[in-house]
């Protein structure tokens, strides 16, 4: 299990470092749902159920969706 933790750490510094780094708008979205879902893994890793579903829910779930209803009302609903 502590080699999957450190994988998963290894794609969240990637993650975390991506977002700051992608010109395109939408990828940094992506990547920032991909990001929110890695913590959750990890939440859910250290033993805290109650985290993991709350970084779920709201990190990759209502932010990213309202992170893309921004966006798409930005760019005039194309």
């Amino acid at each position: 299990m502590k080699i999957f933790s450190v994988i998963m750490l290894l794609f969240l510094i990637g993650c975390s470092i991506a977002v700051s780094a992608i010109k395109n708008l939408l990828g940094a979205i992506i990547v920032f749902m991909a990001y929110s879902l890695i913590m959750a893994i990890l939440w859910q890793q250290l033993n805290s159920p109650d985290l993991a579903i709350t970084e779920a829910a709201v990190g990759a779930g209502i932010t990213t969706l309202l992170f893309i209803l921004t966006l798409r009302r930005i760019r005039g609903g194309r």
